[in-house]
């Protein structure tokens, strides 16, 4: 497993090797080494193509989150929303996958978004606090402030998605 930085403080990559031989393959996940926050929350979730979620976070329990892509392939975007951080504002893309060995580490005060890209994409989620409902907040996926090109025009999204946040909303409420 290799550590690998970005230019958003406290945001990382895992890069991870893929052991694969005619029986299936084998792929290390975790290591308490890379990841000294306390992770007390996981769970799974599924995607078809072209389902966008997010931008998504917790104000009030904010979580670390990392995560990391069982089946498929998705685009994963985290968006910087520190008070005092930099970076605020700017966002980070990757794809992961099931073939690329790449999880990534997302710091509490990110939102943080997925676009499932192939037809079935399921996700692990280890997580630094619990769900709590009354403090998720939605950014919308396609603020024009943010300038995130996701490569959709027409994503599936939910209810609460359509109804999410602008980010000079979200700044003005500051939940």
């Amino acid at each position: 497993m290799k550590k690998i930085k970005t230019k958003f403080k406290d945001l990382f990559i895992v890069n991870t090797r893929v052991f694969k031989d005619n029986r299936g393959w084998l792929k290390e996940e975790f290591k308490k080494s890379f990841i000294k926050k306390n992770l007390v929350f996981t769970l799974v979730s599924s995607s078809k193509k072209n389902v966008l979620r997010g931008l998504h976070m917790q104000t009030k329990k904010p979580q670390d989150k990392f995560l990391s892509v069982l089946k498929g392939r998705i685009l994963d975007v985290a968006v910087d929303l520190r008070k005092n951080s930099k970076t605020y504002g700017k966002h980070f893309k990757i794809i992961l996958s099931e073939k690329n060995g790449k999880h990534l580490f997302v710091p509490k005060g990110f939102a943080h978004g997925i676009l499932g890209l192939d037809k079935e994409n399921i996700l692990h989620y280890a997580c630094s606090n619990y769900r709590d409902s009354k403090s998720e907040v939605s950014i919308k996926w396609n603020d024009n402030d943010l300038k995130i090109n996701w490569g959709v025009k027409k994503p599936i999204i939910s209810k609460k998605d359509r109804l999410a946040l602008s980010l000079k909303d979200f700044q003005r409420n500051k939940r």
